[in-house]
Order: C-alpha cells, then structure tokens, then sequence
C-alpha cells in the first residue's frame, strides 16, 4: 500500500470514528438524561406518597424511614454513574477534537476550517474548546451528576436532621445540623466529579 491509498484509509478510519464517537456522545447524554429522569421520577412518587399518610402519625415515621434511605441509594448510584457518562462525554470530545485537529492540518491548514480544534496541552481546555465552553471547574456545578449530587444532599441532611430532631435535640439544634450534612454532602460529591474528571482526562 503506498503513501496515497494509506492516507484514503486513514482518513475513511477516522471519518467513521468521527461518526461513532458521535454517536457515543449522544448515548452519553441519552444515558444521562434517563437516569436523571427516572431519579426525579422516583423522587416525585415518594413525595406524593409522603402526602397521602402524613395525616397518619402511625405511618408517617415508617414510610419515612423506609423512604428516605431508599431515595439516597438511588440517588448516590445514580450520582455515580452520571461522573461516568460526564467523562465519557469529554473523553470522546478530546477525541473528536484530535480527528478535527486531524483534518485541519491535513486538508485544511489554508483555510479556517476546524481552527478551532489545534490540539493543546490541557487536555481537558482541548475537548471543551469544541463546544465553546470555557473550562474549569466551576462548570461541573452545571451537569447532570451535580444536579442529583444537589439532591442528594438535601435528601441526606433532611435524613440527619430528623435523625437527631428524634433523638431528643430541638428544632434549634436539628436544621442546622441537617444544613451542615447537607452542605458537606454536597461538597463531598463536587470534590468526586472533578477528581474523576481531572484524572481520567489527563
């Protein structure tokens, strides 16, 4: 094979990466959006039935209880499979953007095609860059994973307060409490996802 008739297979090779890490992207953010959904879903559905036996001191206590900790397995799991699909998504942008950077100095080096895609040394700046978002970690408060971490952490602080309101602390002494579960809780989970992400993409 000489040098012509490889560089046509190599550019049919990364055409079709192209496509699948597309693809994949898409899946990511399918994936994502259903799980988040069907979380929320859950969510909702204990609420309502919180609503039915809230009027019933004799149920209300169980169901919490049994409630309450089901939510916060879910919901973790959930969490954790969405840092996933958030480093998936950025690793198959880092990819997609190093076949861009591919055709620009290939086949487009005189012309402002795919410009943007020049690879860098920040890897995680690099996949960004494609979609015009600046990076950093701040921007993590924005996904999906930290939008159900949100979650989580006030469904375990609402835990906590109830928790000590029923071991005999007031009202004065349980909200805070549970504010300050919730806040660590939150910070706990946010810590997580740009660990995951800073380590995968490097």
């Amino acid at each position: 094979m000489d040098d012509g008739e490889r560089e046509k297979a190599l550019l049919a090779a990364l055409t079709t990466e192209h496509y699948a890490l597309q693809s994949s992207r898409a899946g990511t953010i399918e994936e994502a959006t259903g799980r988040a959904t069907i979380f929320l879903s859950v969510l909702s559905a204990a609420l309502i039935g919180l609503g039915f036996v809230a009027s019933n001191d004799k149920l209300v206590r169980p169901y919490v209880a049994a409630a309450l900790p089901t939510l916060v397995i879910i919901g973790v799991l959930t969490f954790l499979r969405l840092v996933e699909t958030t480093v998936e998504n950025s690793l198959a942008l880092l990819r997609i953007q190093r076949i861009r950077a591919y055709y620009h100095h290939q086949l487009a080096s005189e012309h402002e095609f795919f410009a943007d895609s020049v690879v860098t040394e920040d890897s995680m700046e690099t996949a960004w860059t494609l979609v015009g978002t600046r990076p950093g970690r701040w921007e993590y408060l924005l996904t999906t994973a930290a939008l159900v971490g949100a979650v989580n952490a006030l469904l375990l602080g609402l835990g906590v307060a109830l928790v000590t309101g029923a071991a005999g602390a007031g009202h004065w002494l349980a909200v805070p409490v549970g504010v300050v579960a919730a806040l660590v809780a939150f910070g706990v989970q946010f810590v997580y996802i740009v660990r995951m992400s800073a380590s995968r993409m490097s």
